[in-house]
C-alpha cells in the first residue's frame, strides 16, 4: 500500500528540501529508507510503493513533483526500470537512484539508459542513504565500486571488440563536431570541473548561482551522454573538447 505523502514538510519558509519517493517491495528496506530520509533536514518523505503498479499509479495522479526516485529493480509485478522511465518522462527533473541486488552489466546499463543517475548494490548500501541522496542532488552520481568496475570492464571490452578503422572513423568525425557540441559557458564550466573546482567555486568565479552551474553541468552531461564529473572529463578529452590533463 502506498504510504501517505508528508506534504506538511513543504514549509515555504524553509530551505529547499528534496522530495523522495521510494519503490521497494521489502517492507524492512522501506522502513530503513524512510527513517533515513525523515532524519535529514534536506529531504522530505513523499511515500513508498511496494509494486510497480502502485508506483505508476502514484506518478500518474500526483500533483507533487518527486525530486528523487529511490527504486529497486526486482519488483513482484515487473521491473523498476518501467518506473524509472515513467518518472523521468513525466518529471524530467526527477533523479532516479537504483538500489538493487542486481549487479550485472545488463541491468546497470539498462538503468542508466532509462534515466538513472546512480546505482548502488544492496550489499554495499550506505548506512545513511539520505546523505547519498543529498550528494546526488548536488551533482554526484553514486555508484558502488564493484558495479563501477563491471561497467568499466564492459566499456573496455566493447572498445577492444571494435576494429581500429571502426574506432578511428567516429573519433575523426567527433573532432570536427567537437567545437560546436558545447556552448561557450558549458565549455568554461567543464574546463573548471576538469581543474578540480567545486560547484560553489565555479559559481563565484563566473558570477553565477550554484543552481545555474548545476544546470550547465546537467546539460553537458546530456550532450556527452555521461553521468559523472569523471566521465564528463574523460569523454570531453576523448572528443578533443579538453586537452589531456597534466
Amino acid at each position: 500500500m502506498l504510504t501517505p505523502m508528508n506534504i506538511e514538510a513543504l514549509d515555504a519558509g524553509m530551505t529547499r528540501r528534496w522530495g523522495v519517493l521510494v519503490v521497494e517491495d521489502d517492507s524492512r528496506a522501506r522502513a530503513f529508507f524512510e527513517a533515513s530520509v525523515q532524519r535529514s533536514p534536506h529531504l522530505f518523505w513523499l511515500g513508498s510503493a511496494g509494486t510497480v503498479q502502485e508506483a505508476l499509479s502514484w506518478l500518474a495522479q500526483t500533483t507533487t513533483i518527486p525530486d528523487v526516485l529511490l527504486v529497486d529493480l526486482g519488483m513482484p509485478d515487473g521491473s523498476g526500470l518501467d518506473v524509472i522511465r515513467e518518472a523521468v518522462a513525466r518529471f524530467p527533473g526527477c533523479e532516479p537512484l537504483v538500489i538493487s541486488v542486481f549487479g550485472d552489466e545488463e541491468n546497470v546499463l539498462s538503468s542508466i539508459e532509462a534515466g538513472a543517475v546512480g546505482y548502488i548494490h544492496k550489499d554495499a548500501a550506505p548506512e545513511d542513504i539520505a546523505q547519498t541522496i543529498v550528494e546526488m542532488k548536488a551533482g554526484a552520481s553514486p555508484i558502488s565500486p564493484m558495479i563501477a568496475r563491471r561497467v568499466l570492464a564492459k566499456y573496455r571490452s566493447l572498445q577492444l571488440a571494435g576494429t581500429p578503422a571502426a574506432v578511428a572513423a567516429p573519433e575523426a568525425a567527433a573532432g570536427t563536431a567537437a567545437p560546436s557540441l558545447l556552448s561557450a559557458r558549458e565549455h568554461e564550466v567543464l574546463t573548471l570541473i576538469a581543474r578540480g573546482f567545486s560547484y560553489a567555486e565555479i559559481a563565484r568565479l563566473k558570477g553565477l548561482s550554484v543552481h545555474t552551474v548545476q544546470t550547465h553541468i546537467k546539460n553537458l552531461y546530456g550532450k556527452l551522454a555521461v553521468h559523472s564529473k569523471s566521465e564528463a572529463v574523460f569523454e570531453a578529452t576523448r572528443l578533443g573538447l579538453l586537452s589531456h590533463p597534466g
